[in-house]
């Protein structure tokens, strides 16, 4: 099917260039390294920002711009000293399936790295999301999400260690928490609250995640409930805004 004005399923509309046609000089480049990407293919390094910009016939500034928005957007990733051209983003369903089975349905392979596992007294606005009395006793699990030994996340999960007693001895860190959940205590998730909002990571957490500071960030709170209805975990999970999008499927209400 032909599409007016570029404007394709997924693409800008109009190529993104402005109504009254004058387009910026980065964004010139932009569109010819775009070219330059597809014929490369994933994992090719990309010429010097000194060859680029003799190359275009353009400032090694304009070419830094261009590159800049290409990162940003997941078209490229650093590597090393150079800039190669990424793969594509990761799809993980918004859905109470968790992250290790996400991955896997890519061809990827998930893994975790642990940060903290630490026991501390509930402070009041967090017993008040997942029922608890100010005061009881959670655990404070924190990891670095992993696809393909490549960090793309870190998450911070908190439960009551009343329910999960033996978290830090009996939970291998670097498996699925939802498995450990279901398979040995036995609890099932039946639903949850989340919410999503674009965030850019604090200096800490662009160091774990091995980001600039500057790339934006897909945030997820979570609160999940098992099948009675109790809440069971509250979750945070930064994920890389370059390398994940987020699907979900959409029902009518029947009219």
């Amino acid at each position: 099917m032909d599409y007016p004005n570029d404007q394709a399923p997924g693409s800008p509309v109009r190529g993104g260039i402005p109504e009254h046609g004058r387009i910026p000089k980065y964004y010139a480049v932009k569109a010819r390294l775009d070219l330059l990407i597809g014929e490369l293919g994933e994992g090719e390094t990309l010429p010097t920002e000194r060859d680029l910009a003799l190359r275009y016939a353009v400032s090694r500034e304009t070419v830094r711009q261009a590159l800049r928005e290409l990162l940003l957007e997941g078209r490229l990733r650093r590597q090393g000293r150079g800039t190669v051209v990424a793969g594509p983003k990761l799809e993980q369903p918004l859905s109470l399936a968790s992250y290790t089975e996400g991955v896997r349905r890519q061809g990827r392979r998930p893994g975790r790295t642990l940060i903290g596992l630490e026991r501390f007294p509930c402070p009041a606005a967090l017993a008040a999301e997942i029922g608890l009395e100010r005061g009881e006793p959670v655990w404070h699990m924190e990891r670095v999400l992993l696809a393909d030994d490549e960090r793309v996340g870190l998450e911070s999960t908190y439960v009551a260690v009343a329910r999960m007693p033996r978290l830090d001895t009996d939970f291998d860190p670097d498996s699925s928490f939802y498995s450990y959940v279901h398979e040995r205590l036995g609890i099932d998730f039946g639903s949850a609250d989340e919410r999503i909002e674009t965030v850019l990571a604090t200096p800490r957490e662009a160091l774990l995640v091995g980001t600039p500071p500057a790339l934006p960030m897909l945030l997820i709170h979570r609160v999940s409930y098992d099948t009675g209805g109790r809440a069971t975990e509250r979750v945070r999970t930064l994920y890389r805004g370059d390398r994940f999008s987020f699907t979900t499927r959409l029902g009518g209400d029947g009219r």
